[in-house]
């Protein structure tokens, strides 16, 4: 797992051949597969390989999280294994999703403790149990002191004024007599990631996309009012979407919250020769700290999505401009 957690899975995998997962009832298909002289768990297509991943994942299978516990027990000299006992028998394959959304369980992945139907919260885990944080000391730490860190003077938190946007390469053929907004993309308003947003009920909450919120003083300077359709555009790309004017809002900054598919409320943009238009990240780059390739040492070990090089969603400036014709 990223976040350090080592979970026994050998028979639970023996378990898998001798009870493949859960299929629909009118499917025919078999869930096991031989290779080579050998049998596997079939992962053939990608419902075979969810059920695989909800099969062996402890937010999904109690007694997977009950062995989680226990391993993570005896790493930490804490109990913990009473988080899982009480939701040993319970299993969620890709039918049950399929019929109606589900409850996640108490993971020792995750900070959070989901019991008795418990809102996650960050940490609990850690302030409520004793698990030690996953640092060098076990507990939250500012100071770090690898020696990359001590060399580029971040072995504290560090003050880093906003990048010039020329310098970066996002503003220079795009127009530079236009007002300038730092481009923010911060988590979900109505939807986790790409889930949950794109159905009747959810966009009911929203204006049926993902809307980009400016602040209304730089609003007034552009001549958008709330609901107009604008194109937020950059050297990296384009998006097409409406305007939410709000005075909570920052005023240099706009927001589009991440991270929504281009399943829907994608026009297309005059900018770009009146081709469909980008998404969120569109407009952003990837730059890499290079104090981020720091690996080896504590929590400084690379894992994909967790420690490393990660995708830029802060340090970007865009232009929006009013649409002048919406074309779908």
């Amino acid at each position: 797992n990223g976040n350090g957690v080592q979970i026994p899975i050998a028979r639970f995998y023996d378990e898998l051949l001798e009870n493949p997962v859960d299929a629909p009832p009118d499917s025919r298909r078999a869930r096991c597969v031989e290779w080579g002289g050998q049998r596997y768990p079939s992962l053939e297509d990608a419902l075979d390989a969810a059920n695989i991943l909800l099969r062996l994942a402890p937010e999904t299978n109690g007694e997977i999280a009950y062995a989680a516990f226990q391993h993570e027990e005896e790493r930490c000299g804490v109990p913990l294994v009473d988080l899982a006992q009480n939701s040993r028998d319970l299993r969620t394959s890709f039918f049950d999703l399929a019929r109606q959304p589900r409850r996640t369980l108490t993971s020792p992945c995750w900070s959070g403790l989901m019991n008795e139907g418990r809102a996650y919260a960050a940490w609990s885990l850690n302030v409520e149990r004793q698990v030690p944080w996953r640092t060098l000391t076990g507990r939250e730490q500012c100071y770090l002191d690898h020696q990359w860190y001590l060399d580029f003077g971040e072995a504290l938190p560090t003050y880093k004024p906003k990048l010039d946007p020329q310098h970066t390469g996002d503003i220079i053929h795009s127009d530079q007599s236009a007002l300038r907004l730092n481009y923010l993309t911060p988590h979900g308003k109505w939807h986790i990631h790409s889930t949950f947003a794109d159905n009747h009920r959810m966009l009911t909450l929203s204006r049926g996309c993902e809307p980009c919120w400016i602040n209304t003083e730089d609003a007034d300077l552009l001549n958008i009012h709330d609901n107009d359709w604008v194109e937020v555009y950059n050297d990296n790309g384009v998006v097409v979407t409406r305007a939410v004017v709000s005075s909570r809002v920052q005023r240099g900054t706009c927001m589009i919250y991440h991270s929504p598919e281009r399943t829907l409320g994608v026009p297309r943009s005059p900018l770009r020769g009146n081709r469909r238009a980008g998404g969120h990240n569109s407009l952003t780059r990837t730059r890499i700290n290079p104090l981020l390739l720091a690996g080896g040492y504590a929590q400084f070990t690379y894992g994909f999505n967790y420690w490393g090089p990660i995708g830029c969603n802060r340090d970007t400036w865009v232009v929006i401009r009013k649409l002048e014709r919406l074309s779908w």
